[in-house]
């Protein structure tokens, strides 16, 4: 069987299984001579021999997957690419078999195939979040046997700690697990007029509309604008009382600033009055003007 011929399987036939089943193990010495010669001389039968030989462990860890509902052909067919790329890493001067390697590489091509296909929503994109992903599915499959699909806060915090994720990980992934992806196109009912009512037509976003927004930004320039001509009428001792008692986040005390200034909290108390009427006048004339376009 020819490497290439798995990339036209459709299907996961007997014949193909057979043609895998049947093809020849390899002894160690035979599949180092064989990765080197892909490795160092890009020998396409060399390579096409060494992964033929490997292409049932590529078939059993695909159907380990099988319950992911996704089709074994398209694992099988991302397997072969994880061994691929195993083929073209192997060292074949440390002392380890081809398939103790090739494992890794196909494991992680068809969980990465998975999480790609699994959900419209693009999960696991680290290490610890795919890690999450396949183990609580798994460990959701073995609650289930008892009856119990559902987590205790203790599980979760288990999971959390011994796969380096925080606890809100775990809970939104649980969440995610819960049901099927559905599109927010769906259709669940009509209006009196027959016009069609999507689950999207329920979504109520909070945020302000554009024009609230700008409506916002162009306010708030208007007021920051009149407050530094208001300030402008101020003489300096009154700017500083009103930058220290009103403008600053930290409000400064009567007994300080008067302290500062070398007068009386009471003294203070009164620019600081006479300051605020200026600003009132002031600030009046404008918002009783005709507005700017």
């Amino acid at each position: 069987m020819k490497f290439a011929k798995v990339k036209e399987t459709t299907n996961l036939d007997s014949r193909f299984i057979q043609a895998a089943m049947s093809a020849s193990l390899l002894e160690k010495e035979e599949e180092i001579s064989l990765a080197k010669a892909w490795r160092e001389n890009k020998d396409a039968k060399a390579l096409d021999k060494l992964t033929t030989a490997h292409m049932r462990l590529v078939i059993a860890m695909a159907l380990r997957f099988k319950n992911y509902g996704l089709p074994v052909a398209d694992m099988i067919q991302e397997g072969c690419v994880g061994m691929m790329e195993a083929a073209a890493r192997f060292e074949a001067g440390r002392d380890v078999r081809f398939s103790t390697y090739a494992s890794w590489w196909i494991r992680a091509s068809i969980q990465d195939y998975i999480l790609r296909n699994w959900s419209i929503v693009r999960g696991g994109t680290s290490s610890a979040q795919k890690a999450l992903f396949f183990n609580l599915r798994r460990l959701r499959a073995q609650l289930s046997k008892t009856g119990d699909d559902s987590l205790s806060d203790d599980t979760r915090e288990e999971i959390a700690e011994s796969l380096g994720v925080s606890r809100s990980d775990v809970a939104m992934m649980e969440a995610r697990m819960a049901a099927p992806d559905t599109s927010l196109n769906v259709a669940v009912g009509e209006t009196e007029s027959g016009m069609v009512i999507e689950r999207m037509d329920f979504l109520v976003d909070s945020a302000p509309l554009p024009d609230e927004l700008a409506e916002q930004s162009i306010d708030e320039a208007r007021r920051a604008s009149w407050l530094k001509k208001a300030l402008g009428v101020l003489n300096e001792r009154e700017l500083s009382i009103i930058n220290a008692r009103r403008l600053n986040d930290e409000q400064e005390t009567l007994e300080n600033l008067g302290h500062r200034l070398g007068i009386s909290k009471e003294r203070v108390r009164q620019i600081e009055n006479r300051a605020m009427e200026k600003l009132h006048r002031v600030l009046s004339g404008h918002m009783s003007g005709p507005v700017a376009a």
